[in-house]
């Protein structure tokens, strides 16, 4: 899955909120293939759903094209067990998530034909919690 190898803190706190995080101009625009998975509303995609992505666009595309990924996740989110009492720290890490701002670019496709990268971005969003667009150059 898309999990980080190495981090140097095992957990971190929420941060600030998605309408007052500032995209970067890389973000926005496409570099890596002529057709993208644009973001419409910001929110968090876990690194099982990024992973989900990433296999049903290779699945359609198979060696006709290329896949990057833009989205990675490397925000910890924890979770204390069910039961448990109030207090007594912080919990554990439950998952990865990666925080989406709207706008930014999920992924990227290098293909030649149109309608495999229509189909396989369709599929790749009905697998996301937010509202995505196609794009392309």
């Amino acid at each position: 899955m898309f999990l980080p190898r190495s981090y140097k803190f095992k957990k971190q706190q929420k941060g600030k909120s998605f309408n007052k995080i500032v995209q970067t101009q890389s973000s926005k625009y496409l570099t890596f293939g002529s057709y993208s998975l644009k973001a419409l509303e910001s929110g968090r995609v876990s690194s099982k759903q990024l992973e989900s992505v990433y296999q049903a666009i290779n699945k359609v595309i198979k060696k006709s094209g290329r896949v990057v990924m833009r989205s990675f996740s490397h925000t910890p989110v924890t979770k204390k067990p069910i039961e448990v009492r109030m207090g007594k720290g912080k919990g554990n890490v439950d998952r990865w998530v990666s925080k989406v701002t709207a706008g930014s670019l999920i992924c990227e496709i290098e293909c030649n034909s149109y309608s495999l990268v229509r189909k396989a971005l369709y599929l790749a969003q009905i697998r996301l919690p937010l509202k995505t667009k196609i794009c392309t150059l």
